[in-house]
């Protein structure tokens, strides 16, 4: 059972939920940029949701699998094709053995998630099967690549959401710190005041801000600590720097906020120009944000519903009530 990479596009790189417990050796988790985006895809076609899926920046490409199996598109809305035959993102749809897989370029979004049912499972490095470039952690993949996939049920059903994913929209959410005491009062109201813009100078490492500066008049440089994904460090330049998935886990620049963990996925899918402000909230309304985010994830992953067969399979059709109730003989009328 495996995929086999047809032609890729860019950056599509094997992601599971991430690499833990390795920051005080020097590792980030890596993992997916836009997160909630990589379990919806898995949680469609049966996996854990922190199952090894597929992501790609912009446009997906062809791949082939081996064997039968239910995929899902989710993250951006680009065109699906299986053998094809359109078919929608943020749902479960069956590929038979040998079929073509096609994902067209993004209209919306930038970071992508094909899942593929039972996983995949490339060996483990470091306790994890995330690619991590910066660290040389896996690569990004190539035509001609082999994938390995989990074992699926032929018969479990494709899913689709209950509802209409939410419509998310404001400014991106952040909490002072740590070293915003390094800024005066000024360039602070500055951070939420001004309208950033996304750069073309982003990766999975880290999204480099335009059109606004936050000088430090007590210096930017600081003795070296701790970062973690959602940083906004900000060098000489003056230019911010929000660090991402693949952030290193120290960071010798004075940080004045830190992205929230519910909205620095929107971040990541933000297209290359967008301008967007920042709000800055207290710890605890980040935690209430944060609490919030997750409950109402839960519930959507929860109500995630079968769709209707779209083919009409001996497995289908097994699973039905084709008769509805038994009567005796001498009751039939004829």
């Amino acid at each position: 059972m495996s995929l086999t990479v047809l032609q890729p596009g860019p950056m599509v790189t094997v992601q599971d939920a991430g690499r833990f417990g390795l920051r005080d050796s020097g590792v980030s988790a890596a993992g997916p940029m836009d997160a909630p985006a990589h379990r919806l895809a898995n949680a469609l076609v049966g996996n854990p949701t922190g199952a090894a899926a597929l992501e790609f920046a912009g446009m997906g490409g062809r791949f082939r699998v081996e064997t039968g199996c239910r995929v899902a598109l989710t993250g951006v809305t680009a065109p699906l094709e299986i053998d094809g035959q359109a078919c929608a993102a943020n749902a479960a749809h069956r590929a038979d053995a040998g079929a073509e897989i096609r994902i067209g370029a993004a209209s919306d979004g930038v970071w992508g998630y094909l899942a593929l049912s039972g996983g995949i499972e490339t060996a483990p490095l470091m306790g994890a099967r995330a690619t991590h470039l910066r660290a040389g952690l896996g690569r990004a993949l190539e035509a001609g690549d082999s994938l390995p996939l989990g074992a699926t049920d032929p018969q479990a059903p494709c899913l689709a959401l209950g509802g209409p994913l939410p419509d998310e929209s404001g400014p991106i959410r952040v909490v002072l710190g740590p070293q915003d005491d390094r800024f005066s009062d000024e360039i602070r109201a500055r951070l939420s005041d001004a309208e950033f813009t996304v750069s073309s100078k982003r990766d999975r490492m880290a999204m480099v801000l335009d059109d606004v500066t936050l000088p430090a008049e007590h210096g930017h440089d600081i003795v070296s600590d701790g970062t973690v994904p959602g940083s906004i460090q900000v060098p000489a330049s003056g230019q911010p720097i929000v660090l991402m998935a693949e952030s290193q886990t120290t960071g010798g620049y004075a940080k004045i906020a830190t992205v929230i963990g519910p909205d620095l996925p929107r971040l990541a899918q933000m297209a290359t120009g967008t301008q967007f402000r920042f709000a800055v909230l207290t710890r605890d309304e980040a935690e209430e944000a944060l609490i919030a985010a997750r409950s109402a994830e839960a519930e959507r992953l929860a109500a995630l519903r079968p769709q209707a067969a779209t083919r009409l399979t001996s497995e289908f059709l097994l699973s039905c009530d084709l008769v509805g109730g038994v009567w005796p003989g001498d009751e039939v009328v004829p």
